[in-house]
């Protein structure tokens, strides 16, 4: 019998999974970062975008 795999839900993500879930730039992505519409943090050297605030900015909520 074939097992299921069920990957858990992203909580976040790095600017290189935002690029690709999105279809916008990194640099459209790090100018939302500068001008503080997107909110990220920087987590062991990288930067990381929360998954809630990557889909509020796609959907247009403040």
């Amino acid at each position: 019998m074939q097992s299921i795999k069920h990957d858990p839900p992203k909580i976040a993500y790095s600017i290189r999974e935002a690029v690709a879930a999105t279809g916008c730039s990194r640099t459209w992505l790090y100018t939302m970062i500068s001008n503080n519409k997107l909110r990220s943090t920087r987590v062991a050297g990288r930067r990381i975008i929360p998954a809630e605030a990557l889909h509020a900015l796609i959907v247009g909520e403040p």
